[in-house]
């Protein structure tokens, strides 16, 4: 398999894991080192897989999730080295019916460790998101 269709399927094996809740298998998506960066997604930083996989299980442990990732631009920019930016699509609905439908970007490095591509860096954009349910502060028009 060539490495664009091997980061492809690590970002599949992203997307299946998170939404299945499958943190082991999720935590193979990443190097040790990874950074995750959500801050412009209204989220913050986080330095390590062990860490990000601890707080996003424990996040989502019973938040319904479905993430879809489209039309991938990957380039490689060394034998062992990628970068990818991925449309990005995501529906989380929580257990009081609160629910976000968001769009936007994935932003990553990728790096090839011991012959597998990891996520080596994560930045998540969003370009919109729809918040419907209780709870939700939707602010009225000014006055």
């Amino acid at each position: 398999m060539d490495d664009y269709e091997a980061i492809k399927q690590l970002k599949a094996r992203y997307f299946r894991s998170i939404d299945t809740k499958d943190w082991s298998g999720f935590r193979l998506v990443f190097a040790d080192d990874v950074v995750v960066d959500t801050t412009e997604s209204g989220g913050g930083i986080v330095a390590g897989a062990d860490d990000f996989v601890a707080f996003l299980s424990n996040t989502l442990a019973d938040v319904v999730t479905v993430h879809h990732g489209h039309m991938p631009e990957i380039t490689l920019t060394s034998p062992t080295k990628a970068t990818g930016t991925w449309a990005l699509q995501d529906l989380l609905i929580w257990p009081d019916g609160r629910k976000l439908h968001g769009y936007g970007h994935y932003h990553e490095t990728y790096a090839k460790i011991e012959g597998e591509w990891r996520i080596k860096e994560l930045r998540l954009t969003r370009l919109h998101m729809d918040m419907t349910g209780p709870g939700w502060y939707h602010p009225g028009p000014a006055q």
